[in-house]
């Protein structure tokens, strides 16, 4: 049997194809990787963008109907619980990993980009960084809303019944009056008279009641703070 013999020029075309299809397929990776640091820079400029979109072209055949809030429902969650609803730019904590792909792959099924992006959360997180529940929607139009993604941990169960002094002006002056109510029940029988009387406890009673609702209209004015209906979807931080 012959051997065959080698030859060199066939053996360094060889080479230089095989090194032309790896150098090929290098640059068509770095290309894709490329265009996917574009497209993720471009939802990260829409995310900071303090403009307000209209709506997005969504193809409503594609859209999960129980994704789809109105501005209603929306409103009355963040006054209930008090909670913002702001645009994506003011939001200061870290919009994750899983919401960024969300945004892809919601534009590369409805061939649009997204603007206009709002992100409903606790107003602490509109100003550092904390883990409780952001839910980030993006506008279709008309008042209407898609709940694109969510993520870190849920709120407190009882923060709807902390906030609910909050709510208005009536829910914490009731608040007050209980709050008086008990503290009288604490003072000691003969305190202030040998005789105890019902006239004596409502005095006792309104005295606490101004006291407390002092206290009360002091730290409200001095840290700016508002009813919940005042700031769902305001931009201050004193609103």
């Amino acid at each position: 049997m012959e051997i065959q013999k080698t030859n060199i020029e066939r053996k360094l075309h060889q080479i230089r194809n095989k090194q032309a299809d790896e150098a090929k397929i290098l640059a068509e990776v770095e290309a894709i990787l490329q265009k996917d640091l574009q497209h993720e820079t471009q939802i990260s400029d829409n995310l900071n963008s303090n403009k307000s979109g209209g709506g997005n072209a969504f193809e409503f055949d594609l859209l999960e109907t129980d994704r789809i809030f109105h501005i209603d429902q929306i409103r009355e969650i963040c006054i209930d619980y008090r909670l913002r609803f702001l645009n994506s730019s003011y939001f200061k904590g870290t919009i994750p990993q899983s919401a960024i792909q969300r945004i892809k792959q919601l534009e590369k099924e409805h061939d649009i980009e997204i603007t206009g992006f709002k992100i409903m959360a606790p107003s602490k997180l509109f100003k550092l960084e904390d883990k409780d529940d952001p839910l980030l929607f993006a506008p279709i139009g008309n008042d209407y809303f898609y709940l694109i993604h969510k993520w870190g941990n849920d709120l407190h169960p009882l923060r709807k019944l902390m906030v609910w002094p909050f709510k208005n002006i009536a829910n914490l002056t009731l608040l007050v009056l209980l709050i008086s109510y008990f503290v009288t029940l604490l003072v000691p029988n003969g305190l202030f008279s040998k005789n105890n009387s019902t006239a004596e406890f409502w005095i006792i009673y309104f005295f606490m009641f101004k006291c407390i609702a002092s206290v009360v209209i002091f730290y409200g004015f001095a840290l700016g703070k508002n009813f919940n209906p005042a700031i769902w979807n305001s931009k201050y931080f004193n609103a």
